[in-house]
């Protein structure tokens, strides 16, 4: 009897141990940040591996200024840390586009137009018992093509995600 507790034990253990490096099919949610970035972001991931994931996030915002949206893209690699706690890496880019509106007193800003970026992403993540993922990620991104403001620049985004995962 001694034998078979052990066996369950052991069988147990290494379910569980092995289900807390796999990744959630699907996750849906909200990527909250603004350091140069377009502030709150729908985003969603499909995993494409028992590790690998993809990641689509999409921003906008419109205010009396400016309109913008910004598409991005990341293929990310996920490793276990500790328990419940991962931690991702990836590579990805995007595309985004800003229109400038006139201004109350006359003048008139550039009219803004398309940019192309290219984007990296290094986070850290915790995954609930619940089907509740949260994350805290850096996602450097350079400008390549496109609008002068954009394509010039190296941003430093900062965000809080929260994502239902199905």
């Amino acid at each position: 009897m001694k034998l078979f507790k052990l066996t369950v034990f052991m069988f147990l253990t290494a379910t569980f141990a092995l289900s807390a490096q796999q990744i959630s099919d699907h996750a849906l949610g909200l990527r909250l940040g603004d350091s140069d970035g377009f502030g709150a972001e729908i985003s969603y991931q499909k995993s494409v591996g028992r590790t690998n994931r993809v990641e689509i996030d999409l921003g906008w915002r419109d205010s009396r200024n400016y309109d913008a949206f910004k598409l991005t893209g990341a293929y990310q690699w996920v490793e276990p840390l500790d328990g419940n706690f991962n931690w991702y890496y990836g590579v990805g880019g995007g595309l985004g586009s800003v229109d400038f509106n006139r201004w109350p007193d006359g003048f008139d800003e550039p009219d803004g137009g398309l940019f192309i970026f290219g984007a990296g992403v290094l986070g850290i993540e915790y995954n609930f018992d619940i089907p509740l993922l949260i994350s805290l990620d850096f996602r450097p991104e350079i400008g390549l093509i496109g609008y002068d403001d954009f394509s010039d620049n190296f941003d430093f985004d900062i965000a809080l995600g929260l994502r239902y995962q199905f």
